[in-house]
């Protein structure tokens, strides 16, 4: 994978990326995504924020090889801290963490009223938390997705400014995702039930079936059953 040739899970958040944003990207991983984005003109500025010296040389490495220095500036800092007033970002990404992570960075990275017009996020962990943060701080779901990447499912939520009121069921599953109820997503809370499956089946063998930790995974495949 290169900022040419993302992966496809790059891919897709950046097909969720508006023409002409200022973006930062939190956690950039090379730099690859806004890389490709200024490269391909789809973006006017980006900021590739790291925590750590060692990938931010990586994310300079890639802006120098790709001629983007003064266009896409790596920045060294804690989430939203790489982020001044007078870069204009209207756009943030935030991919490939746990869902309690970006809750965290997003958390910090919006003291004194900030919003910003648009969020991208991509947690591989926790996506209820996701959702129930935006819910909270006002921020809209306006899009989401689920792909099939290098044996890996991945969600992908698109928010804005405004107001969402989830009801519990879409908190899990998503609301988006519980309309579309597209193949990608169907198979990755299948695969989820057969997991669950195995365990009812090992707890009722171990003559289990009584117990509390059996009564809550049943609930919980009572619960997908009925959504997929």
């Amino acid at each position: 994978m290169d900022a040419i040739n993302l992966s496809n899970r790059l891919a897709r958040v950046a097909d969720f990326v508006p023409m002409g944003a200022r973006l930062v990207d939190i956690g950039s991983d090379h730099a690859y995504l806004p890389a490709h984005l200024l490269l391909n003109q789809k973006i006017t500025f980006a900021i590739a924020g790291e925590v750590a010296q060692g990938p931010l040389q990586n994310a300079q490495n890639e802006i120098e090889k790709a001629e983007l220095t003064g266009r896409l500036e790596p920045r060294l800092g804690d989430g939203f801290a790489v982020v001044e007033p007078v870069d204009q970002i209207d756009t943030a990404v935030i991919a490939g963490m746990g869902g309690q992570l970006i809750q965290k960075i997003l958390e910090q990275g919006h003291h004194d009223h900030i919003q910003y017009d648009n969020l991208i996020l991509q947690p591989n962990t926790d996506v209820s938390t996701v959702r129930t943060w935006l819910q909270v701080h006002h921020y809209s779901l306006i899009n989401e997705t689920m792909i099939f990447d290098d044996g890996h499912y991945y969600e992908i939520l698109v928010a804005k400014p405004g107001e969402t009121n989830f009801t519990q069921q879409q908190l899990t599953f998503g609301p988006f995702n519980l309309q579309n109820k597209d193949a990608v997503w169907i198979a990755k809370w299948q695969a989820e039930l057969d997991r669950i499956q195995q365990l009812l089946d090992t707890l009722t063998k171990a003559d289990q079936s009584d117990s509390i930790a059996y009564q809550n995974y049943q609930k919980q495949a009572q619960t997908i059953q009925e959504v997929i």
